[in-house]
């Protein structure tokens, strides 16, 4: 509890506005990010999908390249089908590694989605290109960091790319211009054995 008087409180406010309005007015430069959402814990894709939904009220075209997931249809994209032609999502995984049991072929689907992704990341059309769980596929070996790297020096100035999934290697954390590492606290799954949700995991 506070122990300041409301006049206190007000200039206390006000100078907190003045440093405020200065970091805003000195922040002058506007560029395409390099976003990296990683962690163990829940909420990476999500957070990606939220920027997304941003773009996409801008009026910006985006682009969504799912890696791994694709055994099943996700709930999203039955929501992005809506935005027409503003946005091209496409899920080409076959699912967990432990489900396909075929790392070449893993491998190989890995390579289709990000030569895909590397189209539109070159495309100036799209102002925003997510590339989902990219980096357990960099995590696993089935894409070389380097490809990817290369790849997004490639992207136009002015737009953005994120880049969701586990494990993101130093390499890529150092290159981005924005970071966030999701930490898992507690998860129903774990401690409840509650199974995944409608709404809440897809």
């Amino acid at each position: 509890m506070t122990s300041l008087t409301p006049e206190q409180y007000k200039q206390k406010m006000q100078r907190r506005k003045e440093v405020q309005e200065q970091r805003v007015s000195q922040a002058a430069l506007e560029k395409g990010l390099v976003i990296v959402n990683t962690g163990n814990g829940k909420g990476k894709t999500t957070a990606a999908l939220g920027m997304v939904m941003r773009s996409l009220g801008h009026g910006y075209r985006v682009a969504i390249v799912q890696f791994i997931k694709g055994a099943w249809e996700p709930a999203e994209k039955a929501v992005f089908t809506k935005w027409g032609e503003q946005i091209s999502f496409h899920a080409l995984g076959e699912g967990f590694t432990w489900e396909t049991q075929d790392r070449d072929r893993d491998i190989q689907k890995v390579y289709e989605a990000w030569n895909l992704a590397l189209s539109y990341i070159r495309n100036p059309e799209f102002k925003l290109v997510l590339l989902d769980e990219v980096n357990v596929s960099l995590k696993l070996g089935y894409l070389k960091l380097e490809d990817l790297l290369t790849g997004l020096e490639e992207k136009p100035e002015d737009s953005h790319v994120i880049l969701t999934g586990r494990g993101a290697p130093p390499e890529l954390i150092e290159r981005a211009d924005l970071v966030t590492e999701m930490k898992m606290i507690k998860h129903p799954f774990r401690e409840q054995d509650v199974r995944a949700q409608p709404g809440i995991e897809y």
